[in-house]
């Protein structure tokens, strides 16, 4: 099914053979501050330090990733889960080999996740216990099969302690292997994974989780094709908390119809003409814009500016993603990797605040990243 979407325009090694004398383990976490690492998607107060801890709510759903990409290496850490009550699922991870971004519609990134969790086993589907799996398109192959045919290895053995007590892991990844060992015992691995250089992150997913003594070892490189490397840091920022409208101007009529829950803003398609339009602070010039959007939805760039309008097309009932330039005089927009519009306008559009504007059907956004350019 085909939905018309109005956007207006204005404007193989093993891992036995590594010693330590391969390498020095450094930390990649200074104790005091996030230094080193990037709030991708996530609240200001989402990731904090405390204690040589770092910290996550586990609201918004989300991550913290490194500043730059790793391949080959041994990466140790400890985590502790802290639910808000004894007995609830406490639920985080380690994202190996992933984007900059999140995956479309997600707040996740493709990536191989190394499971941190308690509280939550079903058998012979997952557990707390360490197990290794492929998310939203990356591609691994379990050690074991899995018994439900999934990419995810289930670990030999239950060594992982509960909660509000501390793991230790171990995560030694070469040339596409992945091998975790959980307290000094290896459980689970992976093999022939792609990507397999990539970013390494923290995730933030509905719970209090604390990290500390992080340390890596870089291995030498395998030589990864450029199919098997993640998306490069363009410099995209996030728009959105993924908590509330901080950021944009939005009244207390804004607020009823526009709300922000887990990372996606929802609008319900109700308001009037005055509060169908939500705009940022901030104004922009030239810039590159990714939107991630479902339902009948309008953006709204440099609105002041001269204006064009444009119809594209969405495919099925699912999220889409749409990405604006706007540099000069020049606009251009694809959905879904789609070229759809290609135009000049007579003189480049002053700069202004982007605005999401919806009226008579409900939609949503998610992963809205802007980057500026000169």
């Amino acid at each position: 099914m085909h939905r018309r979407i109005a956007v207006a325009v204005l404007l193989s090694l093993g891992l036995g053979s590594v010693r330590a004398q391969d390498g020095e383990f450094k930390s990649l976490f200074n104790g005091k501050d996030l230094s080193g690492w990037v709030n991708v998607n996530c609240a200001p107060s989402t990731w904090y330090v405390k204690d040589n801890m770092i910290i996550t709510t586990g609201k918004p759903t989300g991550y913290l990733r490194t500043d730059r990409m790793y391949e080959n290496f041994v990466l140790e850490f400890e985590w502790f889960h802290a639910p808000e009550k004894k007995g609830a699922v406490g639920n985080s991870g380690l994202f190996v080999w992933g984007d900059p971004i999140p995956a479309l519609g997600t707040g996740y990134t493709r990536s191989i996740e190394v499971q941190v969790l308690v509280n939550l086993n079903v058998k012979d589907t997952y557990t707390s216990h360490g197990d290794l799996f492929s998310i939203w398109g990356a591609k691994c192959k379990p050690d074991r099969a899995h018994p439900k045919g999934w990419e995810r290895c289930l670990p030999i053995e239950n060594v992982c302690k509960g909660e509000y007590e501390w793991n230790h892991y171990r995560v030694m990844a070469n040339n596409g292997v992945l091998k975790l060992a959980v307290n000094g015992k290896e459980v689970s691995g992976v093999t022939e994974s792609n990507p397999r250089k990539g970013f390494l992150a923290l995730e933030s997913e509905g719970s209090e989780c604390r990290f500390k003594n992080i340390k890596l070892k870089e291995l030498p490189s395998t030589n990864p094709k450029a199919s098997e490397i993640c998306d490069e840091d363009k410099g995209f920022t996030c728009l959105f908390t993924g908590l509330d409208l901080n950021g944009w101007k939005a009244t207390d009529m804004h607020k009823k119809h526009w709300i922000m829950r887990d990372g996606v803003l929802n609008c319900d398609g109700k308001a009037t003409y005055a509060t169908a339009s939500l705009a940022t602070e901030k104004s922009f010039g030239s810039f590159e814009l990714i939107c991630d959007f479902k339902s009948k939805a309008s953006l709204i760039l440099n609105p002041g500016g001269s204006g064009k309008a444009m119809n594209l097309e969405s495919t099925g009932k699912g999220w889409s993603r749409a990405l604006v330039r706007v540099q000069g005089n020049g606009v251009s927009v694809s959905i879904n990797g789609k070229g759809v519009s290609d135009i000049k306008l007579d003189k480049a559009p002053t700069a202004g605040p982007i605005a999401l504007r919806q009226q008579g059907e409900a939609a949503q956004f998610r992963n809205l990243f802007i980057r500026e350019l000169k």
